[in-house]
């Protein structure tokens, strides 16, 4: 009952909020239109035919389509757009013209309404916060192994320790962009451009090293069934202890809540698997743990004892120590939000533009993506669904206005065109490129939606869904249109 009940709950959330983000979108087009006095004939969410229908008091129809893809707001005024939207039954010759500063008011307004939807929730996010997982809010590096597997089960080099990084190395920037967490290291490999002169793919590693900072040449390799660079790295975690077991070993030693683990036996360690396979390799003998308690720092000596595992009944050594929780709860500003969400979607478009990058559409993720990672999110926690939503209506805004035909911006360039050369363009020409540029971007979103169900699949076949508080390798603007 609670897994039908979290379900129930997490596809009520996919409707709210990405039906939500259309909505927005339309009811800026829809407002401004009002304000302007341009003539509204119909309010649709999605396209084709209806589902539901139903003539307002202001003589507009508001409808819901079948074809849950976007949404627009048929403004005959504006645009002919029949094939897309539908014929219109007003005589648009009766009615007077709509000027150009009315044109880019009721156009740029979707994509306002979705900015400032996304500043609301970030307000919202700002106050009640953003739980996330504490390795993925650093950027110091915990571990570099040897060898990394592959999608097939076979090992490899791994490129970060090829190219010498270390653990506790704290990653500054990647190819000149800075990072302020780990989720922007491994989306700044993935998104990386850098080719060397043999064709290599490669990254520049700017890190702080013993209060020096270096630059470090890495390879990455293309990884996973995806195919997507990776350098190899993983983070450090938060050592400090939480709580100890009375009268085990720890405790007994004399560690306190409070307590930050630097190194065992004189090496530094940032990773509590690091400490359990040292103890597992020095089981017989004490083991010396350097900590940070304040601003000081104290050695102690502490004798491991052996305790049967749960899980595989073997006897490991185990000092009764317990670290602090992983999960921390963030409270960025708005700014920061917007801001670090309109530089993801800008890397990442210009990724995909790159012939150089390994970024193509089959990376994108169209609706059934979107709705997966929404219920991944709300799988966990509210408030990464609002995080999610905040990072969707900045890319629909983006995306929108990109001067491409049947989205907003292509009808910002027709118009602009238009003004320009002092005369409309012709009517056909405007009704032929946008039917062709629909059918384009419908076969784009069958496309990567082919793609997402693959990737669904397979998380499915090896019962290990991607983490709900890891992004998509790429936060790429979804492919659903969002008319006028």
């Amino acid at each position: 009952m609670f897994d039908l009940f979290s379900n129930v709950w997490s596809f009520f959330l996919v409707v709210v909020f990405f039906g939500g983000s259309i909505f927005v979108h339309e009811l800026g087009h829809f407002l401004a239109a009002r304000k302007r006095g341009a003539k509204v004939e119909r309010f649709s969410i999605g396209f084709g035919p209806a589902l539901w229908s139903r003539r307002g008091r202001d003589g507009v129809e508001y409808r819901l389509s079948c074809i849950p893809l976007g949404g627009y707001v048929l403004l005959p005024q504006l645009a002919d757009l029949g094939p897309v939207e539908g014929e219109s039954t007003t005589d648009v010759k009766k009615l007077p013209p709509i000027d150009y500063a009315s044109k880019m008011l009721i156009l740029v307004a979707g994509a306002s309404f979705n900015i400032l939807f996304a500043c609301v929730l970030a307000c919202i996010v700002w106050v009640v916060g953003e739980p996330t997982f504490s390795e993925l809010n650093t950027t110091k590096i915990g571990t570099v192994n040897p060898i990394i597997k592959l999608a097939d089960g076979t090992t490899a080099p791994n490129p970060a320790h090829e190219a010498g990084l270390q653990a506790g190395d704290d990653v500054r920037s990647i190819d000149g962009n800075p990072v302020k967490n780990f989720e922007d290291i491994i989306n700044g490999v993935i998104l990386g451009k850098g080719r060397a002169s043999d064709d290599r793919r490669k990254a520049i590693f700017v890190v702080e090293r013993a209060g020096k900072t270096m630059e470090i040449v890495v390879f990455p390799r293309l990884l996973t069934a995806d195919k997507i660079r990776v350098a190899g790295v993983e983070p450090a975690e938060d050592l400090t202890a939480e709580s100890l077991l009375p009268d085990w070993p720890a405790a007994l030693a004399g560690i306190k809540p409070g307590d930050r683990v630097l190194a065992v036996d004189g090496k530094p360690v940032f990773q509590r698997a690091a400490i359990s396979e040292h103890l597992s390799k020095n089981a017989n003998r004490p083991t010396e743990f350097l900590l940070q308690r304040g601003t000081a720092q104290l050695t102690l000596g502490i004798q491991p004892r052996l305790d049967t595992d749960e899980r595989t009944g073997k006897k490991i050594p185990r000092i009764g120590l317990r670290y602090r929780d992983n999960i921390v709860v963030l409270h960025p500003t708005p700014w920061a939000q917007i801001s670090g969400d309109v530089v993801s979607t800008f890397r990442t478009l210009g990724a995909l533009l790159s012939p150089s990058s390994d970024i193509g559409p089959s990376k994108l993720s169209g609706p059934i993506g979107i709705a997966r990672a929404l219920h991944q999110q709300a799988q966990w926690d509210i408030r990464r669904v609002l995080w999610f939503v905040i990072l969707i209506n900045v890319n629909l805004a983006i995306f929108n206005l990109l001067p491409i035909p049947v989205l907003d911006g292509g009808q910002i360039l027709f118009a602009t065109i238009g003004r320009l050369r002092r005369r409309e363009l012709p009517a056909n020409f405007i009704i032929a490129t946008q039917s062709a540029f629909f059918v384009i971007l419908m076969s784009l979103i069958v496309y990567v939606s082919f793609f997402d169900v693959q990737r669904w699949a397979r998380d499915a076949k090896s019962d290990r869904p991607a983490p709900a508080t890891v992004p998509a390798p790429a936060p790429t603007p979804p492919p659903a249109p969002a008319g006028k």
